[in-house]
């Protein structure tokens, strides 16, 4: 399906041609495809999508991909790449329209400066990355509804799901991630995950070989001591202990047993009889034992 060089959309061009190149590309469009059919991702016939591109290695992989399956027809949707410039002191503005433009990329440049509110709002020692967020969000979907999108699609890969996982897990008191899809509060619009399967390194793998311009974060990405971060290099020492152990446990999200766990809401445990038959302790047996 991807074999051919000169079979390729323009965000492809200037790809290395050696086969390990060959084989990262496959392996993150195959990701990509599997990703929006397994979690359903195309709405209709109409859909238009917004695609988040913030100017990291993430959002650059993510489109390039998106393009290249809508490029096969492989993914029927219309497609329009969004930049918010939130106004960060140094913000390169130009670069990422110009490189929409040589690309044929439909896309639309939204200036909005939330820098300014983060930095006036976040007591000093805080962490911005929630209000950034917030803020980031609500324009986003502002930005989808005045142009006809059913869904904003973001940037997020396999190794952010994971961290999000634990900094729940180790800070909020609960076994919660980012879901590769969901419906915003006001229940208008959808929010996509593509990269879901794919890990990190290989969006960093991917967009230094391709030179895509990058634009450093700022903002929450210039401040010391955040969760994310020290979540990370737990996973980082995990990985280094245990090669793969991150695909392991990224598994482990699509495989949960509520009858394995303590939530009486998702499990009726009070419910159980022996009068029913085959528990689900026989029917389902945990793979680490009782311990």
């Amino acid at each position: 399906m991807l074999s051919d060089h000169d079979d390729i959309h323009p965000l492809f061009y200037g790809a290395p041609q050696t086969t390990e190149f060959r084989k990262l590309r496959k392996r993150i469009v195959r990701y990509v495809r599997e990703a929006v059919e397994q979690y359903g991702m195309v709405q209709g016939r109409d859909a238009r999508w917004l695609v988040c591109l913030s100017g990291g290695k993430d959002s650059y992989t993510l489109l390039a991909a998106l393009m290249e399956l809508k490029w096969r027809g492989l993914l029927p949707v219309e497609i329009l790449a969004c930049n918010l410039d939130q106004g960060q002191p140094g913000f390169p503005a130009t670069v990422l329209p110009e490189f929409l433009e040589k690309m044929g990329v439909p896309h639309r440049i939204e200036y909005q400066d939330t820098y300014s509110i983060v930095v006036d709002k976040v007591p000093q020692g805080r962490t911005y990355c929630a209000l950034c967020s917030r803020l980031r969000r609500g324009n986003l979907y502002r930005i989808a509804r005045e142009e006809g999108c059913n869904a904003v699609v973001l940037g997020h890969h396999r190794d952010d799901i994971l961290e999000t996982f634990f900094m729940n897990l180790f800070h909020g008191g609960r076994l919660a991630t980012m879901p590769p899809k969901l419906v915003n509060e006001e229940g208008d619009l959808f929010l996509y995950r593509p990269l879901a399967h794919v890990a990190e390194a290989d969006c960093e793998k991917f967009a230094r070989a391709m030179n895509y311009p990058i634009i450093p974060c700022d903002l929450c990405g210039s401040q010391d001591g955040l969760q994310r971060q020290q979540v990370k290099q737990i996973l980082d020492q995990w990985e280094k202990n245990s090669p793969g152990r991150r695909q392991v446990m990224f598994r482990a999200l699509m495989n949960a047993r509520p009858s394995h766990l303590l939530d009486a809401k998702l499990w009726d445990f009070a419910g159980l009889s022996l009068e029913e038959g085959k528990t689900p302790e026989v029917d389902a047996p945990p793979v680490l034992g009782r311990g």
